[in-house]
């Protein structure tokens, strides 16, 4: 499943992440982030598999669009890691 911008910030909300804490966890540029949270490009889809590994690996879940819309959750009760 691919992730939304949307659900990329709310999942660094959920962690208490900044963009480069994102970055550092997935291995990405902060610059990446940057664009593709507010709309600019589209990452590789290799690039959003790596953000999203990242997140679940820090205890985030994603819903998928459902009728009720997409979004994410924490899995479990996670310390907060980077």
């Amino acid at each position: 499943m691919a992730i939304s911008p949307e659900q990329c910030r709310a999942a660094r909300g959920l962690l208490g992440w900044s963009q480069s804490d994102l970055a550092k966890a997935s291995e990405t540029a902060t610059k990446t982030i940057a664009d593709f949270e507010r709309g600019a490009r589209e990452p590789y889809a290799r690039t959003l598999d790596d953000v999203s590994a990242a997140f679940e690996r820090a205890g985030v879940e994603f819903i998928p669009e459902n009728g009720g819309g997409a979004g994410v959750r924490l899995a479990k009760r996670t310390k907060r890691s980077k």
